[in-house]
């Protein structure tokens, strides 16, 4: 064997040696990692005032939002209005109704008056919180990442208050059932 070919081949496993100690290294950190207990993340400035907003209920009643924390949250922006958030409100009651014995929860925020509200709630019945933001609403969703200010809005927080997905636009069944995939 030349000696070119000598320090080629001791190149090589010096090379592989070092990627090996490397892929060792990050196994190791992983596994460290994965043994931590598991940290709650840092919640922004717009999620911290979201949790701590007080919204009134229909008939006569206040939600405090941070009564939902502690588990996954769907929080959708609506209005009586508004012809695509209409025609997501059963898919969202049916996404209540099947997933609430694990822990999900779903909160409508009405973007929107009360007297429209309460009408469409009395031939629409939802088996899930609605709460009324009014107009303002748009604020509060605006702070949560929807740029436009348009509706339907949706926000996911998992159960350390965080904000997980968002989707501007209606929800179709795919939507949800990929938010319920993955761990919260």
């Amino acid at each position: 064997m030349s000696a070119w070919a000598n320090a080629a081949d001791t190149g090589r496993r010096q090379w592989l040696a070092g990627v090996g100690a490397l892929g060792l290294v990050g196994l190791s950190g992983g596994l460290v990692s994965c043994s931590k207990p598991s940290e709650v993340p840092k919640l922004t400035e717009a999620e911290t005032r979201f949790w701590q907003q007080t919204f009134p209920t229909l008939p006569e009643g206040n939600l405090a939002t941070v009564s939902l924390k502690g588990k996954p949250l769907v929080l959708n922006f609506w209005a009586t209005w508004c012809p695509p958030c209409v025609e997501e409100l059963p898919l969202l009651n049916a996404f209540y109704q099947e997933n609430k014995t694990k822990g999900w929860q779903v909160l409508g925020l009405a973007v929107d008056q009360v007297g429209p509200v309460t009408r469409f709630l009395v031939q629409n019945p939802l088996t899930f919180s609605i709460a009324m933001a009014g107009f303002a609403g748009t604020e509060v969703s605006q702070s949560l990442g929807n740029v436009s200010g348009g509706l339907p809005f949706t926000v996911v927080f998992g159960a350390g208050g965080n904000v997980l997905h968002r989707k501007m636009g209606r929800l179709n069944a795919d939507d949800l059932r990929a938010w319920t995939a993955i761990p919260v």
